[in-house]
């Protein structure tokens, strides 16, 4: 009796740590699947951003506006983050390389935005962000929640986001250009302006003129339409009570 007893424990237990194995297996296989389709997305995205970049090239500057700028970059971001977030730490190949096509994307598309503005009369407003791993740099991961929500409060801001572990020259030419370090990161850049370090929300909000600009042209906006409300209200209104009193 207790022969036959251990052998169905054993075969209870084997079924136990099978059935285990199967479910991580069909979770390791959905999980791989979701990123090659996210990796197949960037790559489709990817290929329209550059369409996009030469078609703008040629466009006249009196159909320039931000409502036809590129916004695959933020989408790309959104992306590669999700890809991030499941990579296991083994440097995944195909992350790298798509996070150094992101990288050549984005400093292509800030280039771009340079050339509109001196072409145009267009003023973006572009942050360059730093960052390293957590090893180099742990308070990168706030500072990059920071970014996300500035970009969320303010969309006509386009923010660039470089891994500076990266083994990329274009990348070490810009970082060499703004006078980047390892021991500066995080390090956002907007203009002229170096800011270094991790700053809280507002505190990084108070540090850019052109938010200040932004805000109270919104401001303005609302003023605008708050009283263009009113007044077609009181229009309204009148001709009621002129149409009633007839």
């Amino acid at each position: 009796m207790d022969w036959k007893t251990y052998v169905i424990s054993f075969f209870i237990t084997a079924l136990i740590f099978g059935s285990a194995f199967g479910v991580n297996k069909l979770l390791d296989s959905k999980k791989a699947a979701d990123i090659k389709n996210v990796q197949d997305q960037i790559a489709l995205d990817i290929l329209s951003s550059e369409t996009q970049f030469d078609l703008l090239k040629e466009v006249s500057c009196k159909n320039v506006d931000d409502s036809i700028l590129s916004q695959e970059i933020n989408s790309l971001a959104t992306k590669l983050s999700y890809m991030e977030a499941n990579d296991n730490g083994t440097a995944n190949p195909e992350l790298i390389y798509l996070k150094k096509y992101y990288s050549l994307l984005q400093i292509k598309d800030y280039i771009l935005m340079q050339r509109l503005s001196d072409k145009c009369d267009v003023k973006p407003i572009s942050i360059l962000y730093f960052y390293g791993n957590k090893d180099v740099c742990p308070q990168c991961v706030e500072m990059g929640y920071v970014l996300t929500k500035l970009r969320e409060a303010y969309p006509e801001v386009r923010i660039y986001s470089f891994d500076t572990n990266l083994d990329l020259s274009a990348l070490a030419t810009l970082r060499t250009v703004n006078k980047i370090s390892e021991t500066q990161l995080p390090a956002v850049i907007v203009g002229e302006q170096t800011i270094t370090g991790f700053r809280s929300y507002d505190d990084l909000k108070s540090s850019i003129p052109a938010l200040k600009i932004l805000d109270k042209k919104k401001a303005d906006l609302d003023k605008a339409n708050k009283a263009k409300a009113t007044s077609t209200t009181s229009t309204s209104t009148s001709t009621k009570a002129g149409t009633t009193s007839k």
